[in-house]
Parts: structure tokens; sequence; C-alpha cells
């Protein structure tokens, strides 16, 4: 999947998100699967899902952790692509 800074992420209506003291849940109703995200990456869940853009979230995730650009992005794309396979997040704008 070829990701763009300017395009924005969205929660499906059939998804639901818990946070559990740092860490979170998320169900997708319809195929009834889960994922676990650990305390980064609920981070990047909600940096993510309330950012107008993924370059947003990105520079508020950039400005939050000590950690290399490059890495940063790569990290952000995997978890991206994982969320869409899993069908928790549609991936909207050009």
């Amino acid at each position: 999947m070829k990701l763009t800074l300017t395009q924005k992420i969205s929660v499906p209506q059939d998804v639901l998100f818990q946070d559990l003291a740092g860490e979170s849940v998320l169900l997708n109703l319809q195929s009834e699967k889960y994922f676990g995200l650990d305390d980064v990456g609920t981070q990047m869940w909600q940096a993510l899902t309330e950012a107008e853009s993924i370059q947003a979230a990105y520079d508020m995730l950039l400005a939050e952790y000590d950690v290399e650009p490059e890495q940063l992005q790569q990290d952000l794309d995997n978890l991206i692509e994982n969320l869409v396979e899993h069908g928790l997040v549609e991936v909207t704008g050009s």
C-alpha cells in the first residue's frame, strides 16, 4: 500500500477501541477479530485517528518521542498497513 502524508486515517463504525491503562485493544465487530497495541502503538493510534492527516500525526509523534524520523515513518507505515489489513482503519484522501 502506498501511503501519502496528506491522507487521513478514519475508524470504521464497526471497530471498537478500548484503552487499558496505556495499552489498547481494537475489535472489528464484523470479522470478530481483535488487535492489541502496546503503549507506543496506542499513542500512534490516537495520533493517527485524531490528527487531520498522517503528516500531522507524524509531526506530533516526532515531537513527543526521541526517534529517528525515518524509523518513525517506517513504524507508522507498518502500523497503518496492519490496521488496514485487519479492517480496523480506512485511509482516505490523496
